[in-house]
């Protein structure tokens, strides 16, 4: 019986492995089953952002951007490990997967309300100021997200994503 076990040990061990080597070719963190590509949909916005003091047209790319879940980046996705990423998605850690989801609303409430108040009638320079002011409020927020699919960070520890955006609105009035 002992050999047996030491088998099947063995067996799950080298499993467990190839299952972890698959995810990091993917660029699936294998701890969290998250991954960071998740990610560049929200950097497209901040990159776009940041353009529109010198190229006013990218409002108009900002105004095409549309909030995406994580299993819609993927699905939208041409990746090689997309439908893996949507797996181990759905099997991460529900605390890690509702905190990374939390996140992914606030920044695309940021995007949104940064485009509502881009209107027609907002001066250039208004607009530019506004864009840039969203740009860094998201990069830190990214970076929130980026730390939390990573396992870089305490999620029990994290203020209510309601809470960040509410206070990083405030600091703009």
């Amino acid at each position: 019986m002992e050999v047996q076990a030491d088998e099947a040990d063995a067996l799950l061990a080298r499993s467990f492995a190839m299952a972890e080597l698959e995810l990091t070719e993917a660029n699936i963190n294998p701890q969290t089953g998250l991954a960071t590509d998740y990610l560049n949909h929200f950097n497209e916005a901040i990159m776009l952002l940041e353009m529109i003091g010198d190229c006013p047209d990218c409002l108009a790319d900002i105004r095409r951007w549309q909030p995406m879940s994580y299993r819609e980046h993927f699905l939208d996705s041409h990746l090689r490990g997309r439908d893996l990423a949507i797996a181990a998605y759905a099997g991460a850690d529900p605390a890690a997967r509702a905190c990374l989801d939390n996140l992914a609303a606030s920044m695309t409430t940021v995007i949104e309300a940064t485009r509502a108040t881009m209107t027609a009638d907002l001066p250039a320079q208004a607009a530019a100021d506004l864009a840039a002011r969203a740009a860094l409020w998201l990069k830190q927020l990214v970076a929130r997200a980026g730390a939390v699919i990573n396992g870089d960070i305490d999620i029990d520890s994290l203020d209510a994503p309601q809470a960040i955006a509410d206070r990083l609105m405030q600091r703009a009035s």
